[in-house]
């Protein structure tokens, strides 16, 4: 398993997520999330949005479809807020 699928399956254990482009952005400016995960068919200039908060970005080496079906969720997902620190 790799870093981000560990990062990501812990956060989906404590609850302490948002997903989305919008709620993490959302996230993003109230200072909540700690770090961010998307997956690597994000839009770049969602993720160029992202990287100007200076948080840690981890890339999840699948698609939105991907990243959606490993969360176990019935839609995609390109991004997703982590609300506690990763490490």
């Amino acid at each position: 398993m790799s870093e981000v699928e560990t990062i990501v399956r812990n956060a989906l254990k404590s609850g302490k997520y948002y997903f989305g482009i919008r709620r993490t952005i959302k996230a993003l400016k109230k200072g909540e999330a700690k770090a961010v995960v998307v997956s690597k068919n994000c839009p770049e200039e969602f993720l160029n949005e992202i990287k100007k908060f200076g948080v840690p970005v981890f890339v999840f080496d699948g698609t939105n479809m991907q990243l959606g079906e490993f969360c176990r969720k019935p839609f995609s997902i390109s991004s997703m807020a982590i609300l506690e620190s990763v490490k």
